[in-house]
This record gives C-alpha cells, structure tokens and sequence, in this order.
C-alpha cells in the first residue's frame, strides 16, 4: 500500500517514477550490468559473463519488501541486491555469477546508481524550467505596461508594472537554467573506488576498468572516487534549494495580490480548484500554496545535505545515510512546485481595472516621490522632501486627494504646473525603466534557448 497521499499535489508523476524503489533499484543494477560490460572489455572477466549479468539487471526481476527487510540489517541497499543478482544470475549461469560486482564496494553502486537518477531528473528540471521561462517571458511581455502598485515592507511604495515582477522570476528561472547547465560536468560523474578508493581488488586493470565504466554509463571520469567528498551532490542540493526558494517567491506574491484586499492576479481557475470545505465563496492560492510549501521544506533538506560534508575518512557512517533520502525527496519537491508554477502562469487572470482602483487609494500619496524629485530640481532636495511630506500629512489628515493639497500650495504652485503635477500624479508616468528590464529579461532568456 502507498503511503504517498500527498504526491499528485507536491511532486510531477515523472520525477516520483526516477525515484521510486524500481527507480532506485535499476540505476544500481545498471551500474552492475555497466561494469560487466567495462571488465569484459579490458579482458578482466570472460565476454560470456556478460549476457547472463546483464539479464539479471532488471529492476522487476526483485522482491523490493524482501529488499527492503534485508536493508534493515545489512545497513545500505545494495548489499542485499548484490547478493540477489547473484542468486538470481547462479541459476543459470554460476560461472557468470563469479564475475558480479567485481572489485566494486557498496557505495560504487549506490552512488553512480544515484547519479544516474539525478541525470533523468536534470532533464526534467531543465524541460520545466525552460517550458516555465517561456511562459514567463510571454506573460512579461504581455503586461509590459500593465501599472500596479509596488510594495515595500507590505505598503504601497511607487508603481511598477506586472511585466516588471514576472521578468524579475523570469530573470531567476534563467540563472537557474545556467547553473543547472554549469554544474552538469562536476556533477554528472563515474563514482568507482573500491573499498578504500584505490581500486587495489582490480590491480593494474583498476584504470582502465574506471575509464570503461564510464564510457558505458556515458558519465564523467573523475580525477578519483568521491566516497566522502560530498560537494558534488551538495552542490547540485542548494541548487534544488534555490529554484525552490524562487517558485516560493512567485508564490509568496501571486498568494498577496490573490487576497480579497488587493484581488489584482489570481491563479487559473478551475472546477473544484481552491475551493472551501465550509465556505463556498472561497477561491484559496492551492497552487502557490505548493510553491510555498516546496519552498518552506527545502532549507531542511539543504542542511542536512551541508551537515552530511565532513565525512570521516573514506568512507562513511551515518553522514552518507543521511544524504539518502534528502536528494530524492528535493528533487519531488522542485519538480511539484514546477508542476504548480506551470500550472498558473500561463493562465494568470489579471484584474488591470483593480489595479488602476488600488493605485488610487492612496489618493495621490503613492506618486508623492515623483512630486518630491521634480521639485527638488527647483528648490533643492530636503526642501522638497519637508514640502511634500507636509503635503502628505495633510492629505491624510483632511481625507484629501494629493493633487487638491497641492494645488493649493503657494510654494508648489510656484514651482509646478497645473499641467506638470497632473502628469507627475500620473502612474503611467513613472514607471522608470520597468519596460526595459521586461526587455532585457526576455532577451536572456531568448539567448539561453536557442
């Protein structure tokens, strides 16, 4: 029976089926069938062993609950499936059955069995990503123009524009891209040491078997076997952290301009989406709810994987164990929030008239810097600010709308149009450069895909 009620919210379909048992069991067995093959080649074993080694090297072939009851005591993984591969290959061939696992250690297997996973993975994450800053750059584009209230510290600060904020996650999906990329090389390596890390059980033939291993499983051949050198796997850890940590942002904001409140952008809807047990005219965040969550999670993971670095010596106990689960359950995580943010952003439902409405409600005060810079140019900057703000606490005081106030004042009058405070109160205005950075983005992100 499963216990993952939770999966279809929290993690893509896809990413579960790398790392499910099955998932975890075949990359090992094609890290056996692999080194069959590679000490075949180099004439370390007899061409013939191969076969029947490589027909055992089924994942459905196994008894994953006997697997798992033989893990208890045996401390890791793969013993207990060497030890079945090797029944399993006896039966038809015990001549085969000598040659299996030949001068490898557990963690060979486990580790390069896991590297193999974590490539699958990678192209996952790169396809969503990628599919993801499409969608992005798209909507920036769209609301290029589309004016709404910036916010610092939770008020209202000056205008920006919707372009503006999704080219700010567009920006952080393509350094993610990047990185994703970079990193590949260093990550995506052969992990063959033996026992100790020197290979000694294969003698002279220990090169040349690594170089043929490698070759076979299309991976990297590092400068030597990483047992307890970890930063790999940390690394490619706070990279999942990271893009975790920037879907949260998106859903962080998405969830803020969503509340009744503001009520500017909301998510897609959807039959019986965001819905209410009790209260039927609910339309709650579900989906930046896992944007949010994946990125709550994710830190903990992060930890224990930095925690896990100073490995004792060359191999070794309990830090290894705890990375087990920790890289899996990161990368479910990613994947479900991308699933999420794939989910809402190219249907995001966009309420332009509730934006103009809340701009308004500060009747003038959220353009007051504008009025501030223009006059500083004509009667110094701290005089302006001290006028203004006067202006402001008088707004406020009075119930009045900015422009009334200053209309009325002798000292902006005399330095400002009637025409130049009306286009100074104007949000379309001043809206900077937001335009720009939307271009810029985009084009990032146009140069990263092609």
């Amino acid at each position: 029976m499963s216990n993952q009620l939770f999966d279809a919210y929290f993690t893509a379909p896809a990413m579960r089926a790398i790392f499910c048992d099955a998932g975890r069991v075949q990359g090992m067995l094609d890290f056996e069938a692999a080194l069959a093959r590679a000490e075949a080649r180099v004439g370390l074993i007899p061409i013939e062993a191969v076969a029947p080694i490589e027909a055992a090297c089924k994942a459905e072939l196994y008894d994953y609950p006997a697997l798992a009851q033989a893990i208890a005591t045996a401390g890791n993984s793969a013993i207990p499936l060497v030890k079945a591969l090797g029944k399993l290959i006896a039966a038809s061939s015990p001549e085969a059955e000598r040659y299996v696992h030949l001068g490898a250690t557990s963690q060979d297997a486990m580790d390069s069995g896991l590297v193999l996973q974590l490539r699958a993975a990678i192209g996952l994450l790169e396809s969503d990503l990628a599919t993801l800053g499409d969608a992005l750059a798209a909507q920036a584009e769209r609301h290029i123009d589309t004016p709404l209230a910036g916010r610092t510290w939770l008020q209202q600060a000056t205008p920006v524009t919707l372009g503006m904020k999704l080219a700010g996650v567009l920006g952080a999906v393509t350094r993610h891209r990047q990185r994703l990329k970079e990193l590949k090389p260093r990550l995506l390596c052969l992990q063959f040491g033996g026992a100790s890390g020197s290979l000694a059980a294969l003698g002279e033939d220990g090169w040349a078997v690594s170089a043929a291993l490698a070759q076979e499983l299309d991976l990297k051949l590092p400068e030597q076997p990483w047992h307890t050198q970890r930063d790999r796997l940390v690394e490619f850890a706070s990279l999942l952290g990271m893009i975790a940590g920037s879907l949260g942002k998106l859903g962080r904001d998405l969830s803020l301009l969503m509340q009744t409140e503001a009520g500017e952008v909301f998510e897609p809807s959807a039959p019986g989406k965001g819905g209410s047990s009790t209260m039927p005219h609910k339309r709650n965040p579900v989906s930046a709810a896992v944007l949010i969550g994946a990125a709550t999670r994710a830190p903990g993971l992060v930890a224990t994987m930095l925690s896990a670095m100073p490995q004792e010596h060359e191999r070794s106990l309990g830090l290894w164990h705890a990375e087990w689960e920790c890289l899996p359950e990161l990368c479910c995580l990613v994947s479900g929030a991308l699933q999420q943010a794939l989910l809402v952003v190219p249907g995001l439902e966009v309420d332009g008239a509730r934006m103009r409405a809340n701009l308004e409600l500060t009747q003038g005060l959220v353009l007051a810097e504008a009025v501030s810079i223009a006059l500083a140019q004509k009667i110094g900057r701290d005089a302006a600010h001290h006028l203004i703000e006067q202006c402001c606490k008088q707004a406020v005081r009075e119930g009045a709308h900015l422009r009334t106030v200053l209309g009325a004042n002798a000292e902006v009058i005399g330095q400002l149009s009637a025409a130049e405070l009306d286009r100074l109160l104007d949000a379309a205005h001043y809206l900077g450069q937001a335009r720009r950075w939307v271009e810029r983005a985009v084009a990032e992100h146009n140069q990263l895909s092609r």
